[in-house]
Order: structure tokens, then sequence, then C-alpha cells
């Protein structure tokens, strides 16, 4: 039997990347010139959004807060501001085809992630930011859509230098980066790129990636969300109270791309 060399490539190409993206990790990644790039963030105040309380996420009786939103060292910072109290920051604006880019350093522990399309109640296809033991990086979700779609090829171990290739659902592309690479590949503590696209009026495709390489592509079947919405991050509610205490989520150099309709 032949061996597979594949694999064996993503595994070399992630180790040969990861110390490029690593040189400039720290500072911020420049706004793309031209090709119709938009900033969403302006790295000092939380101008064009806006926090709603309005989703499961804001679970103290009677609160009507969603999360601690605030600006620190030029990234929106987000944390549960009481135990179990977590929401949303939304963009004032609506898309609907469009390309997100974000970078992203958040502690592990927290469940965040990256909606598009949101509602002001939360409903999103969600580019899931699960940075904690059996959660992932980009994989899809139906946010307040009846948990569908529910698509990741992998899942992380108990650490956060490892993961586990655990598919679940019906993934079109299979896991990119060998587990032996991702320790390489993914750069804890250090500013990691995360981009989505979404496109195709009511039964959309969505597609993710990681620091430039693709994880995930998915084409829906079901009207579930139709209409634009906003671009929202969000800190979720409930939890142990250790993967909340002290711990934030941290998200910079925020930037979209509107895109032509898909046929």
């Amino acid at each position: 039997m032949k061996p597979k060399l594949i694999p064996l490539l993503y595994l070399f190409g992630a180790a040969l990347l990861a110390p490029l993206a690593a040189a400039q990790s720290d500072s911020l990644s420049p706004v793309p010139a031209g090709e119709g790039w938009i900033t969403l963030f302006d790295g000092k105040t939380l101008k064009g959004w806006h926090v709603s309380a309005k989703s499961g996420h804001s679970r103290t009786s009677k609160n009507t807060s969603g999360g601690k939103w605030e600006v620190v060292d030029g990234a929106i910072t987000g944390s549960q501001d009481q135990p179990g109290n977590g929401g949303l920051i939304i963009t004032d604006e609506k898309f609907r085809d469009f390309e997100v880019v974000i970078e992203m350093r958040n502690d592990f522990g927290p469940d965040s992630g990256l909606f598009l399309r949101s509602t002001e109640e939360g409903k999103a296809y969600q580019a899931m930011i699960d940075y904690h033991a059996d959660g992932n990086l980009m994989g899809i979700y139906g946010e307040g859509l009846g948990g569908k779609p529910h698509l990741r090829n992998y899942s992380f171990t108990k650490a956060v230098t490892a993961i586990d290739a655990k598919p679940t659902g019906e993934p079109t592309v299979t896991l990119p980066v060998l587990p032996e690479a991702w320790a390489s590949f993914w750069r804890h503590g250090q500013w990691n790129e995360l981009r989505a696209r979404i496109i195709g009026g009511d039964t959309p495709t969505v597609t993710t990636w990681i620091n430039g390489v693709k994880f995930m592509e998915w084409t829906e079947t079901t009207v579930r969300l139709p209409g634009p919405g906003g671009i929202a991050l969000q800190v979720h509610g409930g939890g142990k109270p250790e993967d909340y205490a002290g711990k934030f989520v941290r998200y910079r150099a925020i930037r979209v791309k509107k895109l032509d309709p898909a046929p």
C-alpha cells in the first residue's frame, strides 16, 4: 500500500507556516487596502456596535445587560459581567453576503462565537469559537436554529495545544491539519486569524478558515434564517464558574467585505 502523502504535506505545511505567522502575531494586522474591505472596529471605541441582552445567554433574573464588553489594549474584550450572565455585541449595520476577518486571542475556557447574519435575539449561523475542552474553532452551528447545522471536524482535548480529529455532522472539508501539527499551527496566547464567508440567499454556503487554511465548507438545504443580519461576537451564558471567572475573549482587526449575491 502506498503511503498517504497529503496528510504529511499538511503536517509539514503547518510547521513551515507557523513561524512566518508568529513573526507578526503581536502587531496589529493592516486592514487590506482597496478591494472593498471595510473596517468594523477602530481599535479605540465600540462605535458601530451595540450590546444585546435579548439572547438566551443573559441568564441572570431580570438582567438587562449582555455581558461586559469594553476596549482594552486595542481589542474588543468580553466577559460575563455576573456569574452565568453573558450576551452579544452586534454591528449596527446588517449584512447578507459577506466575508469577515477577525484576529482572536481568547483565554482557554470561555465559550464564544462569530455570528453571521445575527438577529438581536442571537439567531445566526455561527462560526464556532468554542475555545475550551471538547470545543472547536470554525465549525458551523445553527445558533437558535434548532442546533442545525452542527458541523465540526475536530475537538479540543483538555489541553489547548492538542486536538482530537473527531468529526460531527457531514463537513465537506476533512481536517486539514494533523493533530500532531496543531501545537505549531495554532499559537495559543498570541493573535490568530479567523475568517468566515456566507453567501447565497436563504440557503447560504458558509466557509471558514483558520490562519489562512480552509477548515469547513457547507451549504444549507433548508430555509432557517432568511434575510440579512448583524455580525456578532458572543460570550456564552452559564458554564462552569472556573471557565469564566477572570477570563476574557479578545478580538481585533475586524473587517468585512460585502460580496455580490450568489446566483
